[in-house]
């Protein structure tokens, strides 16, 4: 047993805790940013330009963020259908898989996936 006194220090508390906040809001940000980039497949990427299929910067953004959220919710592959078109998205890598104009979708079957997305 050892004998000796130890003494007890208290933590030094900093004034500057919010700002060590807001690194840690950014960082997480950053973080959650880094998770919602999709990627676009070399197939998918031929199949939009083949189509002149194109999204506008803001339906694009909306649709990483459903993507964040389909994720959240367990969904692995999902059919995202937009007002000009659709696309396969593998939510658990952050790829497109596939595009297509929204015209090519009736009468088709969408097989692998456990999710939708309706983006107006």
């Amino acid at each position: 047993m050892n004998s000796k006194i130890h003494a007890l220090h208290h933590p030094v508390i900093l004034n500057n805790r919010s700002t060590k906040h807001v690194k840690a809001t950014n960082h997480f940000s950053e973080l959650l940013q880094q998770q919602s980039k999709l990627t676009i497949s070399k197939h998918a990427q031929q199949r939009m330009t083949t189509r002149n299929i194109q999204v506008t910067d803001a339906k694009w953004s909306e649709l990483e963020t459903k993507i964040l959220e389909a994720k959240q919710k367990g969904i692995k592959e999902s059919l995202v259908l937009m007002d000009n078109a659709a696309f396969i998205v593998n939510v658990k890598n952050n790829t497109v898989v596939t595009a297509m104009e929204r015209t090519e979708t009736k009468s088709k079957i969408f097989t692998n996936i456990n999710g939708t997305i309706l983006i107006d």
